[in-house]
């Protein structure tokens, strides 16, 4: 039997089982060996994990990489060449793209490197069309436009997250608040400490769920802490260990087609952005949104005796903004031979402060170094 065929007869058997207490723990292993099949479908047993394909390795770049993932024919290489100034082949026919084009902008002294692929079809994660590709060059980026059609966005939009899901990338969410170590001896060591004030116990997972999922992965000595409230998805995502959790903004193409009053509805929609690639409107908006997602720091550079250099930042992500992160960007060495340094700006109360290489800055901040 296929692995297709597999995963097809458990995601069967899950539609037939009723939601419901008594059928918990059955739903839960369901899930789990359906998340190890999908797993050998993106990598399989025997090699390499499906090769990247032709034109599909494309360098890293820049501070940022941005993914265009989409439908073929919803607008992704017209907004591509009218962003980027790139040139990727657009037609009025569908599958237009048929490998990676990557583009570069520079936006608020930030180079982000923009990445138009193929258009994906339903069945994606399954292997179908070059789907698998496509989604293995999403994972490595850091943020993800899903571009749809105004026309014809929910149904597009559902198709997207699911392809994407069966890959493993989580959009727009936070890793679950799961505690999960293995150990050599002494059993599953479950705890559950919620810390809601309205919810105080489990409403999905509890002790016998939490083993038999588990006992699917042959794993039966380990510590499980669960911070939250969690559900039996979220404890296979963190049993798995290879997801990757991504922000996303839905772009909506082609609002010159819509009326006035039904763009004031999309407007209200979370995580969206409604524009027209061929005419160039709300391109603003977008780039703004993008910025706010991409959540970077630009640290301004100060050489001794001189004016701070306010045209090329450095540009880091804003979850590593500490001076020894700001010295590794430049060059490895720098750290070495680092004596202290001296930061104006919002993250520190006097204007020059002298730090050390822990010391955390602030968006705008300008640096000046001192060797030893």
């Amino acid at each position: 039997m296929s692995l297709l065929a597999k995963i097809a007869e458990i995601e069967n058997e899950m539609a037939r089982t009723q939601k419901n207490k008594a059928t918990s723990n059955h739903l839960g292993l369901l899930k789990a060996r359906l998340a190890k099949l999908r797993r050998e479908l993106i990598c399989p047993k025997g090699g390499s994990g499906g090769g990247t394909g032709e034109g599909f390795d494309v360098a890293k770049t820049g501070d940022a990489r941005i993914g265009f993932v989409g439908f073929p024919s919803v607008g992704k290489s017209t907004l591509l060449s009218n962003l980027a100034g790139v040139y990727s082949e657009v037609a009025a026919y569908e599958f237009t793209t048929l490998t990676t084009v990557p583009g570069v902008i520079r936006y608020k002294g930030a180079k982000i490197q923009l990445l138009d692929l193929p258009g994906i079809i339903e069945g994606a994660k399954d292997g179908k069309g070059r789907g698998r590709q496509v989604i293995a060059v999403a994972r490595t980026c850091n943020l993800i436009l899903i571009v749809l059609d105004v026309l014809k966005p929910l149904g597009h939009k559902n198709l997207i997250e699911h392809e994407l899901e069966g890959f493993g990338i989580r959009l727009n969410k936070k890793p679950p608040n799961i505690g999960y170590k293995r150990k050599d001896k002494g059993g599953i060591n479950f705890t559950a400490t919620v810390r809601t004030i309205h919810s105080c116990v489990q409403s999905e997972l509890d002790s016998d769920q939490v083993k038999s999922i588990l006992a699917e992965y042959k794993i039966f000595n380990a510590d499980i802490t669960l911070r939250g409230d969690c559900t039996a998805d979220d404890l296979i995502d963190v049993v798995e260990g290879n997801r990757v959790y991504l922000p996303c903004i839905y772009v909506l193409n082609k609002i010159d087609q819509i009326s006035i009053e039904e763009l004031d509805v999309i407007y209200k929609v979370p995580h969206c952005v409604p524009i027209s690639a061929h005419s160039r409107w709300n391109f603003d908006d977008l780039l703004e949104k993008m910025w706010d997602y991409l959540k970077l720091v630009r640290i301004y550079t100060k050489p001794k005796g001189q004016l701070p250099d306010y045209t090329s930042p450095v540009v880091l992500p804003d979850d590593h903004t500490a001076v020894e992160d700001f010295c590794l960007k430049i060059h490895k060495t720098l750290i070495k031979e680092f004596k202290y340094a001296l930061v104006w700006g919002a993250s520190v109360k006097h204007n020059p402060q002298k730090v050390g290489k822990d010391h955390v800055m602030d968006d705008e901040d300008v640096i000046q170094l001192v060797k030893k």
